[in-house]
């Protein structure tokens, strides 16, 4: 018996070809997985959370949360804040999850771990999980903070603590 090569080859890519074909055939791209719906809101529509404790830290507060747990069943939240002259969120940390805040307009001051610091907009502010954070609106204007928790789908799953030693009145 003798081998030629290039008879070998030819009837190894036929079979290569005829098998990828076959499972071409057979092979069927899997639907996409369904998982929760799209959600989607309009700031205007969300209404404002009545009843933050001033001694929890919410100090003249206007706070939204626009998507949560509640709203649409999600494990983070995305919030809108407008802090009037004056107002602030004291320093406090989330034991469960981690947050991020942007300027979108005004300025004031940035409670962290080593002080007040001068923020101004446009900043992104990143607090990891335990990290103590808060802002001060010491402007004549407002402030809009637009934030959100990864991690926690509610207040009360966030590991919220304030600082209560450094309380202003």
């Amino acid at each position: 018996m003798s081998w030629d090569p290039e008879k070998i080859g030819a009837a190894l890519g036929k079979a290569v070809k005829r098998t990828a074909a076959k499972m071409k055939e057979t092979t069927k791209p899997s639907p996409p997985t369904q998982g929760a719906p799209m959600y989607r809101t309009n700031i205007r529509s969300v209404p404002k959370v009545e009843g933050l404790p001033r001694e929890d830290g919410w100090v003249d507060m206007q706070v939204q949360f626009l998507i949560d747990k509640k709203s649409a069943g999600a494990n983070h939240v995305v919030g809108w804040t407008v802090l009037k002259p004056g107002a602030r969120h004291e320093r406090h940390l989330h034991r469960n999850c981690d947050e991020f805040f942007i300027v979108i307009k005004g300025k004031g001051h940035i409670y962290s771990d080593i002080g007040e610091e001068p923020s101004v907009e446009g900043d992104v502010v990143y607090s990891p999980r335990g990290c103590w954070h808060g802002f001060n609106n010491t402007s004549n204007d407002d402030v809009v903070l637009v934030w959100g928790w990864m991690g926690a789908g509610s207040i009360e799953d966030s590991g919220y603590q304030v600082d209560t030693s450094d309380h202003r009145e």
